[in-house]
Formats: C-alpha cells, sequence, structure tokens
C-alpha cells in the first residue's frame, strides 16, 4: 500500500487531483468548527447528545452540528435532493427522458437537483432554528447591545444555507478536479473525524479498554465482511452473435452482466432511518406534545419496535430501490438490439422474467446483511450505551467502506494507465 501512495504521488496529474482534494478537505474541516452568529455552542451541545436523529446528522457533518457552525446542516441536503431526484426519474416521464439523453440531460437534472438541495437547505435550517429556540438555548436574548432577535434569526439561516451550498460546491469541484467522489468523500471525512473522540470516550466509560479494543477487533471483523459484500456480484453470461459488416466480422465473443448482491448500497438505510426519526422530529417542535405521542415518538427512535420496523423497512426500502435502478426490461431490450442473448434462454419476455428472477433472489441476502449491520449495533448500544457503537455503527462502515474503494479503484485506473502497481494486486 505504500508503495502504491508512493507511486500516486510521482505521477503529476495524479499528484495534483490528490492534493486538490486534501486541501478542499482542510477547508471543511475547518468550516466545521467555525461557529455561526449569535448561538452558545455549550447549551447545543447539550441538546444534540439528547435526540437519536440530531446524533446522527451530528455525526454526519462531522461533529459540525453540536457546535452550531456554518457546515452544520452537512452534505446531507444535497444527499436528499438526489436520492429524491433519482426516485422522481422513475415516476416522471420527462426526467427518465432526460437520463437517456446523455450529457445535456444530465445537467438538467443536476441543476434542479441543486435548487431541490437550496429549498431543502432552506427548510432544514429553520426547523434546527425552531427546535433550539424550543429548547430555550437559542440565541442570547439579554445581551447588552445585541441586534434584534430577527436580525439574527436571519444571520443564522443565512449562514446554514450558505454553508450547505459551499459544501455542495466543494463536493462538485472534488468530483471535477480532484480524486473520488467529493460528496461521497465529505461523508467519509466527516464520520473519520469523530474516530479519535470516540474511542477516547469509550475508554473513559468505565467498560474498559479491552472492551474498547475488543470493539475495535469487532469493527475490523466487520469491514472485511462488508468488503466481502461490497465486491459479491452475480455474473450473468451473455454470447453475441456474430455479424458481418462489409468484409469484417464483428460479434461472436462472451461476456458476463455483473449485478452486485448489495446493489442499494446505503440508500436503504437512510431511508428507513428517515422515515423512523420523522415522529421524534415532530415531537420536538410540539411544545406541549400527548403522553401517547411522545410514547409512539420515542418507540420509534429505540427499543425493539423500533429494531423490528427498522428490519422490514430496510428489506422493503433494497427491494423497492433496486427496481428504481435496475430495468430488466431495457436491458433485455439492449441485448436484443445489439445481437446478445442469455445461454439457455430466448430473447425477449423471457430474458426479462430471468433477470428479475435473479435480481429478486440476490437481492434478499444484500437487504438482511444491511438489515443485521443497521439493527445490530443499536441493539449493542442499547445495553452498553458506548459511544464507539453508536457513531461507528453498521452504517457509518459499510459507508466509509464504500467510499475507501471506490477511492481507491480510481486511484487504481490512473496508475494502472501509467504502467504502475496498484492497491489491488
Amino acid at each position: 500500500m505504500l508503495t502504491a501512495i508512493a507511486n500516486a504521488f510521482r505521477v503529476p496529474d495524479l499528484r495534483k487531483k490528490i492534493i486538490f482534494t486534501l486541501v478542499i478537505i482542510v477547508i471543511y474541516r475547518i468550516g466545521c468548527h467555525i461557529p455561526a452568529p449569535g448561538v452558545n455552542a455549550k447549551d447545543i451541545a447539550s441538546v444534540v447528545g439528547q435526540g437519536a436523529a440530531l446524533g446522527m446528522l451530528n455525526l454526519f457533518s462531522g461533529g459540525a452540528l453540536e457546535r452550531f457552525a456554518i457546515f452544520s446542516l452537512g452534505i446531507m441536503p444535497y444527499i436528499t435532493s438526489s436520492i429524491i431526484m433519482q426516485l422522481l426519474q422513475g415516476v416522471i416521464p420527462a426526467l427518465e427522458r432526460w437520463q437517456k439523453e446523455g450529457e445535456s440531460g444530465q445537467r438538467r437534472i443536476t441543476q434542479i437537483t441543486r435548487y431541490l438541495t437550496l429549498g431543502l437547505a432552506c427548510l432544514e435550517s429553520l426547523g434546527l432554528l425552531t427546535m433550539f429556540r424550543s429548547s430555550g438555548v437559542l440565541p442570547f436574548a439579554d445581551v447588552p447591545g445585541a441586534p434584534p432577535l430577527a436580525v439574527t434569526y436571519t444571520a443564522v439561516v443565512v449562514t446554514l444555507i450558505a454553508g450547505s451550498v459551499l459544501i455542495m460546491w466543494f463536493g462538485e469541484l472534488v468530483t471535477q478536479r480532484g480524486i473520488g467522489n467529493g460528496m461521497s468523500l465529505i461523508i467519509f471525512v466527516s464520520i473519520v473525524a469523530r474516530f479519535p473522540q470516540a474511542i477516547v470516550q469509550s475508554t473513559q466509560l468505565g467498560l474498559g479498554g479491552a472492551f474498547t479494543a475488543l470493539l475495535v477487533v469487532i469493527v475490523l471483523f466487520i469491514i472485511a465482511a462488508i468488503v466481502t459484500m461490497e465486491s459479491a456480484q452475480r455474473r450473468i453470461p451473455v454470447q453475441y452473435a456474430k455479424r458481418v459488416v462489409g468484409r469484417k466480422v464483428y460479434g461472436g465473443s462472451g461476456t458476463y452482466i455483473p449485478l452486485k448482491i448489495n446493489g442499494a448500497n446505503v440508500v436503504p438505510i437512510i431511508f428507513a432511518s428517515a422515515i423512523l426519526s420523522f415522529p421524534s422530529q415532530i415531537m420536538q417542535f410540539w411544545s406541549n406534545p400527548p403522553a401517547w405521542a411522545s410514547k409512539f415518538a420515542s418507540s420509534l427512535v429505540s427499543g425493539p419496535v423500533y429494531w423490528a420496523l427498522e428490519l422490514v423497512l430496510i428489506v422493503f426500502f433494497t427491494y423497492f430501490y433496486t427496481a428504481l435502478v435496475f430495468n430488466p426490461i431495457d436491458l433485455a431490450d439492449n441485448l436484443r438490439k445489439n445481437g446478445g442473448f442469455v445461454p439457455g434462454v430466448r430473447p425477449g419476455a423471457a430474458t426479462i422474467r430471468y433477470m428479475e428472477n435473479v435480481l429478486n433472489r440476490i437481492t434478499l441476502p444484500g437487504a438482511l446483511f444491511l438489515g443485521t449491520i443497521a439493527v445490530v449495533p443499536s441493539i449493542v448500544f442499547s445495553v452498553t450505551q458506548d459511544p464507539l457503537v453508536q457513531q461507528f455503527g453498521g452504517t457509518s462502515i459499510l459507508i466509509m467502506v464504500g467510499v475507501a474503494l471506490e477511492t481507491m479503484t480510481q486511484i487504481e485506473s490512473q496508475l494502472k494507465m501509467r504502467h504502475y502497481d496498484g492497491f489491488f494486486k
């Protein structure tokens, strides 16, 4: 690995991309420590530590939320808008048509995603402002010489929105001029930044350093399992018929269609967590909710009901999202147009049914794996109350491993183009 890193810095173009990416990451981490105007970071941190949904948002923002920094919203507004646009592409014919138009259509979808990100950032910043106001920690109300509260509120909302838009710009810059996917790298850095603090808190909890060491070993085992699942795929063989064009013969070769076991990645976990945490967020905005409503919302963020519902929702959304991003009808049609066929399967409707059956079979183990990765750490945290388990459960590790593999693959391809040994040998 050290040799591969040294080789990466020997290539001038690749070295510039890596340095550019590191500079953007440093600027992002600096912004995570610059607080918004008119807030008390200590009071904000106490409120964030009490909510499960806020704790997850704080993790994905790299601890910026507990400081109420300018990057408190993190990259989540953009991720949410991207997922919404992916879902709408299967519902709105115009979006599906733009997706098939190539670069010009993709530019339109990207522009709509940006506007949707701006709207979500505005809603989320207003929601955070309302919640912290109801908690009595935002902002300083009786400071002599302070500006009116309306001015402070406006400054806070504008700061959070600008920070979210700036993060979106950072991510696009890294994707275009750096190495790896910019949005994914920002989430990766945000999660990794919390790791040293989580280890210190776990050691000081009272369970002992041996328990923390055991957790680290378990995390390494989970990483190995996730790497195995991320690289696991079902290869469907495809044969192409020979075609004579002029004096040349084309086709006649065999290849395969790789279908990933975990084709939905972490999206089903995000969907399930968002749905289950929504009632709890509503309760935080409600000044005096009924007892039954509070009890119902609490049961959806922790406990056996939450674990069972999360597992069911993850399995459902895994099948749902996989059906959206993988269309057997288009795949079978493209194979037929190019003279390809699956050996032993007739082209057309039979190929579509075959693809659907294979996809349904391989999606189930991937869905159960995602559900296990998400639910088991929650159960362990309810027993141990260890912050290392809470902040670096299966979801966080799944995101980190996926981003790391994607970035290493891009660096690998750049090195192979220049005849250097990469990470994978």
